[in-house]
């Protein structure tokens, strides 16, 4: 349905019949889209299809069973911790299981989660130690607050590679090249090192951000009205964000090799082996992809560039025709808008999960 909020114009909310067609799994998939991405932000929403589930014949005590099995697992954990203590012969255990306090935890934790206030206050009086106070608030035990800012959240998302080996990969690839060039006195023959080697970074850095290899939330992510290519684009773009500005840094202050492609001649070779390895992760798979393109780079382009010499004017003159002048990079930036396409029109691929 939707209701008119003065100077907000129309805002949509959902109705109860189409609550009780999501609990029934029959809405159709835009509306449960919609219906998904919309109580993510609306509370009261959220809790009429909550209401609309575990009304639900064959959703309600399924629900119900898992509320009960949880609620009796968080009333014997802290039993069961004590006890073990006080069968090792631990006197303080011994205390705590008498304590009022302690004999207070289910009850604070029943209230709780029958409540569901996200901050609880118990206050109780041991045998030895006055008054214990115990607050827990909406975060839990992982002090992550239950809020976070849009900017937190858009750091959060931008996925593992910006928080594992490839970002300490890519740090050491750009000042292993500056290092390279002037502390043990390599020169200008660094940067075609650089060049053949920066395009693979960020496919690198895309095949470690999302999928089934790579992201422990991966079923849960795909599930939510944000996952998809969505989330996709939105790690690859964070991968590209960091690697672009560090390697064609790393790449202006080397000596500038005479004749040779400059620091940013990289940028359409990397941008188009990043679509392309999203293209083809779409028929097998994101590390899959990947590892297929990365390897066709090392055939067809590291491998001829290298073959008269690893170094020098040697591999400059072997990279250049793959990096310098407007035909290559026009060539480059034609297929990096052929994949674009492709995996535009591939995107509901990335609705279903990969298989192992």
């Amino acid at each position: 349905m939707r209701r008119e909020r003065s100077g907000l114009g129309p805002d949509w909310h959902v109705g109860g019949e189409l609550a009780a067609r999501y609990a029934a799994g029959t809405a159709a998939e835009s509306d449960a889209w919609s219906l998904e991405k919309h109580v993510e932000a609306c509370g009261a929403c959220a809790a009429a299809v909550s209401s609309a589930v575990r009304a639900g014949p064959e959703t309600g005590p399924l629900l119900a069973g898992i509320r009960a099995a949880v609620l009796e697992r968080a009333v014997q954990e802290p039993r069961e911790s004590v006890g073990s203590r006080a069968y090792a012969g631990d006197p303080e255990a011994h205390e705590s299981a008498a304590s009022p306090a302690y004999a207070d935890t289910g009850t604070a934790a029943r209230t709780g989660a029958d409540t569901g206030i996200g901050t609880s206050t118990r206050t109780g009086t041991g045998t030895g130690s006055g008054t214990s106070t115990t607050t827990s608030t909406g975060a839990g035990t992982t002090g992550v607050p239950p809020r976070l800012s849009r900017a937190a959240r858009v750091v959060w998302a931008a996925g593992p590679a910006l928080r594992g080996a490839w970002l300490v990969a890519l740090v050491v690839v750009a000042l292993g090249a500056v290092a390279l060039s002037y502390g043990a006195g390599l020169g200008a023959s660094v940067r075609p090192l650089l060049l053949v080697t920066a395009p693979v970074l960020p496919l690198a850095g895309v095949a470690l951000s999302y999928g089934l290899h790579a992201d422990p939330l991966y079923e849960i992510a795909t599930s939510t009205p944000s996952g998809g290519l969505r989330l996709l684009l939105t790690r690859a773009a964070a991968v590209l964000t960091v690697s672009v500005p560090a390697l064609t840094l790393a790449g202006a202050v080397l000596p500038v090799a005479a004749g040779g492609p400059g620091a940013a001649a990289w940028l359409l070779p990397g941008l188009a082996l990043t679509v392309a390895a999203l293209a083809l992760g779409s028929f097998v798979g994101g590390r899959r992809g990947a590892a297929a393109v990365g390897a066709a780079w090392l055939a067809f382009v590291v491998a001829p560039a290298t073959a008269g010499g690893p170094a020098g004017a040697a591999l400059m003159a072997g990279a250049s025709p793959y990096f310098a002048g407007p035909a290559v990079q026009s060539g480059w930036a034609a297929g990096a808008a052929a994949c674009a396409l492709l995996l535009a029109a591939r995107r509901r691929s990335f609705d279903h999960l990969e298989t192992p």
